[in-house]
């Protein structure tokens, strides 16, 4: 499998969406409680930390759509069971995949017009932001990771790597 620059997206929003998937397969394997416990992490929790990659992935793609979005704050717990979020996350990586496969090289070079939750204007290339959605998904999934390792479910391999084998072997 070889990737280019036309569809580095749409790989990275598969591979988003293959690594959620096991994410939360794992995470299901914890009661309700252990999922909402109390954690010292950023977020304060399993359920909160995946709820905050949700919120970042709905206000980025409003922006990009260029629609608006009920989001009140980046801490805001949208979903507070793991079947519901599961649900939620499923149809968000769809969006995100639907959305990634229509991109353009002249949407991608087109800079984003938008304001932070500090109301400060802000201007990013798209590609950028692009970039910057699936980075913070990795890294809040990597905080989530950790945080599984500290129970009794043995968290899944999320490497990108893994996911590029896996597809070519397809």
């Amino acid at each position: 499998m070889t990737t280019t620059s036309d569809d580095r997206f749409p790989t990275l929003a598969r591979y988003n969406q293959w690594a959620n998937r096991l994410l939360y397969a794992a995470c299901g394997a914890l009661t309700e409680q252990e999922f909402a416990a109390p954690r010292p992490a950023f977020f304060g929790s399993i359920l909160a930390t995946l709820n905050h990659i949700l919120v970042g992935d709905r206000i980025w793609l409003a922006r990009i759509e260029g629609s608006g979005h009920d989001i009140a704050s980046l801490d805001q717990v949208l979903y507070d069971t793991h079947a519901t979020l599961a649900v939620a996350r499923e149809a968000e990586d769809e969006r995100i995949v639907a959305i990634a496969d229509v991109l353009t090289p002249a949407r991608l070079g087109e800079t984003l017009d938008y304001k932070n939750f500090a109301g400060e204007v802000a201007r990013t290339p798209v590609d950028l932001v692009f970039t910057h959605l699936f980075n913070h998904q990795t890294h809040h999934r990597g905080q989530v990771h950790g945080l599984l390792s500290a129970t009794d479910v043995p968290p899944p391999s999320l490497d990108l790597i893994y996911y590029l084998r896996e597809v070519s072997r397809r």
